[in-house]
């Protein structure tokens, strides 16, 4: 047996993925209320089938998932916005009390660095985390 699969992009809804009974979609009302609203987004060729439901059911619907199933694979997608600054980055010598903690000291601010204020800066990325609960 398949073990599901939950999906948290840093925007939008959750992506599910489980195997297939026919009462899915009346399983998830049941477990996460009559007002849900998961919508079947059909296959592609480079993305197979997935139910789609609001962010805010992600604690309620593991939980019912591992009551079911036993297990489900959770990624959650987090926003690890880095901050520094130019006087920072444009800096010589050694001394920073910059908020990089003097990772970007006197590198200068080219490449994915965006200037945010006067002298502030952020560089935008990502991490994705993955594990599997089990009951």
């Amino acid at each position: 047996m398949r073990i599901p699969t939950v999906y948290r992009p840093y925007r939008g809804r959750l992506h599910l993925r489980m195997p297939y009974r026919k009462d899915n979609r009346s399983w998830l009302k049941d477990r996460l209320g009559d007002r849900i609203r998961p919508e079947w987004v059909h296959a592609t060729e480079s993305h197979p089938g997935r139910w789609e439901i609001a962010r805010n059911h992600l604690q309620p619907l593991v939980e019912a998932l591992v009551e079911r199933w036993g297990a489900v694979d959770v990624t959650l997608i987090y926003s690890t916005t880095e901050q520094c600054d130019t006087r920072c980055q444009n800096a010589r010598g050694d001394d920073c009390t910059c908020s990089c903690l003097g990772l970007n000291h006197g590198h200068g601010f080219a490449g994915q660095w965006t200037q945010v204020g006067d002298t502030t800066l952020v560089q935008h990325e990502y991490t994705k985390v993955t594990r599997r609960i089990t009951g």
